[in-house]
């Protein structure tokens, strides 16, 4: 896949899930597969070549596991800023808040300072590197949000008398 489509296909990705996080979302309990994208995009990414700058082994290296660790940071936080509350039939909802956009405008900020580093290091850090941090960053988001939506789903399915 080209350059431009792997950038293409993460802007539509950030936005598709950046908008959703404004709006309440019902967690559902039958486990859905909260884990899917970010494989996909973990392997469009590693399909890539120039993962890693073949001049700049080690350095190239470090700077993707910075990358790697932002998003798994931006995705905790992203996480446990995120709003999640049990609705009056018991379904668990979940609403980004503002704090939860900070974190994503922090996530960038230290994205685009790493992507300077290795700009005046020369070396190269294809689309591949921010494809792998977003896919990190969506995995983490929808597994700790999943583990605490967890501790409120109910386990039965009577409701409640008033």
């Amino acid at each position: 896949m080209s350059g431009s489509l792997n950038i293409v296909v993460i802007i539509g990705v950030i936005a598709l899930v950046f908008v959703r996080q404004f709006s309440a979302q019902r967690i559902s309990s039958e486990g859905k597969a909260w884990w899917l994208i970010p494989v996909v995009l973990t392997v469009m990414a590693l399909r890539q070549p120039g993962l890693v700058d073949p001049a700049h082994h080690m350095a190239s290296g470090v700077l993707l596991g910075a990358e790697v660790l932002i998003g798994l940071a931006c995705g905790a936080g992203w996480a446990w800023t995120t709003r999640i509350w049990t609705g009056d039939d018991g379904a668990v909802w979940t609403k980004g808040s503002w704090a939860a956009a900070g974190v994503w405008a922090c996530g960038m900020a230290l994205r685009v300072g790493l992507m300077g580093i290795a700009a005046v290091l020369g070396i190269h850090q294809g689309s591949a590197a921010t494809m792998l941090s977003v896919a990190a960053m969506l995995l983490t988001r929808a597994g700790v949000t999943t583990w605490r939506a967890q501790g409120l789903q109910r386990t039965y399915r009577v409701p409640v008398a008033g």
